[in-house]
């Protein structure tokens, strides 16, 4: 256990420790001498989890309450309510909304399946694709259910959406409870998320993003594998648990496209407690399975989709099974022997990881997921920062480094503080664990005075969780939209440190003042004086937030979606900014040339090609490349022509001008390969209504935000190939 535990030198004659002092058991695993549960343990139980459904639902309807009040969602018209799905969310519930308005549910689904309108001039199935399948479930079940009469499609969306935040809540709660032993820690935990709710989820602006489906059941998936290392289960127990990681972690990567990576991070983190003999190889192995196996769930699920079976999860699973299997002599050995046998270890399943993700990359001719790696090599300033995929990520604050400013924030609500202690007391506890597993003793002695023999030892659940904050912590420094991995789980932890009687425990033995009745009075008063803190603190913010009233506006994106819906065909193709195209697709259901979910190599290059509307580009290439695609209408955006909300260098323009191998707009440097561009800037010159651009462009609508043209059918003046050709090659 996570403790010191103190037992008296002498023995019996037969060398049995006498007046042997144990731990005292926490609230959650308390029984009678003869086995079973007193009725307080069970009443206190039954009072900890309403208490923390109470909690998960508060949540639910605080941040169901701030979108409400924000757009004023019940009273404004249909159309805003679908234009506020802002960028990615848009696409996402198009299908849902789709689905609903497919004439059977056999319909619906083979048009998701054969899909032609996300993408023009291509069929695409949306199920291999996309992580949609939540939007499919839930027009089917609105579609069944009786509750056509009393909710309408939106709110059932919404509503449930909502409802994964109780869950979030309910799941952290248990963690917390779990490792401490007391539901006062999942108090906290609930309390500190709903508080800290800028940093912890923004689930009420960003509704349909796949992170928001994805995170309630990835906090599931932790709280299930920490039930399922705690020590002493029986059998059944084991396998109840392991079963609730596999569910939980299917519904993970069903949800969000980036679940390879999310796994590839636990991989590594147990991975780490393998090697440092913190968990028993069956566990391992256990664990390592259940993961492989959900990806190849998702993977059959999702009609084959080769990015699941390239992906550097499967391939470090595959390469640690199958180490482990033929090298068992790594336990063995003295500590320096150990230490070299794991660097070798560790080097030889690194090695075969990479060479089988080639290996299966190449023969899958999988390239949808390179971008990812390029921003990763260009933000660590390993490989080249002119790639516009890259840069397009690296200039986004919300994968730049974490801000100082959260940690000011995280403060002021008590949260850091506790979580640092707790993080570096468990850090030095591992290590001397470590030192003491590798040296070949199971726990670690420290001599006192001859009388008392302390030993230190750490659960294999809180090493989990160690390494699992220590991992994502990491990461969330890292990459800003990371945190949400992280702030979550962070609470949870932070929790465990207060409420936990293995950490107050070593405190007192430090100072020589450690008694059950003390242990008890600290480890209950503590949280309930931070818990009083915070409801004196921030319970007025919160009334005073949930109070302010605001309301949706935006009439000159409302202008065009109405525009659209009545003045083109409904087979009309349009091109522009992806995040204004997503909207199209909801709002009136025309054909896209492009869209936000950018994991396929071939639509980031047709990105890339519509794109040169904001280039330095002639407005023939700029006609060619359009066709090429297929568009009939081109939207232009003021706000991404004349941008000032990047820096010089991070415009969209600028990355197109760099990328095209042009000099950038203003003052500043420039490299010195780059050169003027022999051509004005396609979405400014426009404007003009020179014969140059009216022979093939004519403004159809216009508002103080948007530029519409419809395309002419014209001869081709200049090849579609090149730096700005159209990436599909139709003509």
């Amino acid at each position: 256990m996570t403790a010191l535990r103190q037992r008296k030198a002498s023995k019996g004659k037969d060398g049995s420790q006498e007046n042997q002092r144990p731990d005292p058991p926490d609230d959650f695993t308390q029984k009678t001498p003869t086995g079973g549960w007193t009725w307080v343990t069970v009443v206190w139980g039954i009072v900890g989890g309403l208490v923390g459904v109470s909690l998960g639902l508060l949540a639910c309807i605080y941040v169901a309450t701030l979108h409400e009040n924000d757009l004023w969602f019940s009273n404004i018209k249909e159309v805003e309510r679908e234009i506020s799905f802002r960028t990615e969310c848009g696409l996402y519930y198009s299908y849902y909304k789709q689905m609903l308005q497919a004439p059977s549910i056999q319909q619906g689904l083979f048009e998701l399946i054969n899909d032609n309108a996300t993408e023009s001039r291509r069929t695409i199935n949306l199920l291999q694709r996309m992580n949609i399948y939540q939007e499919v479930l839930l027009s089917i079940l609105y579609r069944l259910l009786p509750i056509q009469n009393y909710l309408e499609p939106v709110y059932f969306y919404i509503y449930t959406v909502f409802a994964l935040q109780a869950v979030y809540v309910i799941a952290l709660y248990i963690t917390s409870w779990l490792l401490s032993g007391s539901w006062l820690a999942g108090t906290l935990t609930a309390t500190w998320y709903i508080i800290n709710r800028v940093d912890t989820t923004r689930v009420e602006f960003t509704i349909s993003l796949r992170e928001n489906w994805s995170l309630p059941f990835f906090a599931l998936q932790v709280a299930a594998i920490t039930c399922y290392l705690r020590p002493h289960l029986k059998p059944l127990q084991q396998k109840v648990a392991l079963w609730l990681v596999f569910l939980s972690t299917l519904c993970f990567c069903l949800t969000w496209q980036f679940n390879q990576f999310i796994l590839l991070v636990q991989a590594l983190i147990i991975f780490g407690l393998d090697c440092l003999e913190l968990i028993s190889p069956e566990q391992v192995t256990s664990l390592y399975l259940v993961q492989a196996v959900s990806l190849l769930v998702v993977w059959a699920v999702q009609f084959c989709n080769p990015m699941i079976l390239g992906s550097l999860a499967l391939s470090f699973i595959v390469s640690v099974l199958f180490v482990r299997h033929f090298q068992r002599n790594v336990r063995t050995g003295g500590l320096l022997s150990r230490l070299s046998k794991l660097f070798l270890h560790s080097l030889l399943v690194l090695s075969l990881t990479f060479a089988i993700n080639y290996l299966a990359k190449n023969a899958l001719q999988l390239r949808s997921d390179e971008h990812i790696f390029k921003f990763v090599k260009a933000k660590f300033g390993l490989g080249s920062t002119r790639d516009f995929d890259a840069k397009l990520y690296l200039c986004e604050e919300a994968f730049g480094l974490l801000p100082l400013d959260t940690f000011e924030r995280l403060a002021g609500t008590l949260l850091v503080y506790p979580y640092l202690c707790t993080l570096i007391v468990l850090l030095v506890m591992l290590v001397i664990v470590t030192l003491g597993n590798l040296s070949g003793s199971s726990s670690t002695p420290l001599q006192k005075d001859g009388k008392e023999e302390q030993m230190i030892s750490i659960r294999p659940d809180v090493a989990y969780n160690l390494l699992h904050t220590v991992f994502f912590g990491l990461l969330a420094l890292s990459t800003m939209r990371m945190k949400y991995l992280w702030t979550g789980h962070m609470c949870a932890f932070a929790a465990y440190g207060i409420c936990g009687q293995a950490l107050w425990g070593l405190y007192l033995k430090v100072i020589h003042c450690y008694s059950k009745a003390k242990l008890r009075m600290i480890r209950y008063s503590v949280p309930i004086v931070i818990l009083a803190f915070l409801y004196y603190k921030f319970w007025p913010k919160l009334m005073e937030e949930i109070s302010e009233l605001r309301e949706f506006y935006d009439p000159d994106t409302v202008e065009l979606m109405t525009w659209i819906s009545s003045k083109t065909s409904k087979k009309a193709v349009f091109a522009g900014s992806m995040q204004l195209l997503a909207g199209i697709k909801l709002c009136t259901g025309r054909v896209l040339t492009n869209h936000p979910h950018y994991e396929d190599r071939a639509l980031r290059e047709r990105t890339k090609q519509v794109y040169q509307v904001y280039a330095r580009r002639a407005p023939e290439d700029v006609h060619a490349i359009l066709r090429a695609a297929g568009a009939e209408y081109v939207v232009l955006e003021d706000s991404i022509c004349f941008e000032r909300r990047h820096s010089r260098g991070c415009r969209l323009r600028d990355l197109l001008d760099v990328a095209n191998g042009h000099i950038m707009d203003g003052p500043g440097e420039n490299d010195a390969d780059l050169v003027p561009a022999p051509h004005p800037r396609f979405c400014e010159e426009i404007k003009s209504d020179t014969p140059a651009f009216t022979s093939l462009f004519t403004r159809v609508f216009r508002n103080k935000t948007f530029h519409v043209y419809k395309l002419k059918k014209g001869r081709k003046h200049a090849k579609a190939g090149g730096v700005g050709g159209a990436s599909d090659g139709h003509a």
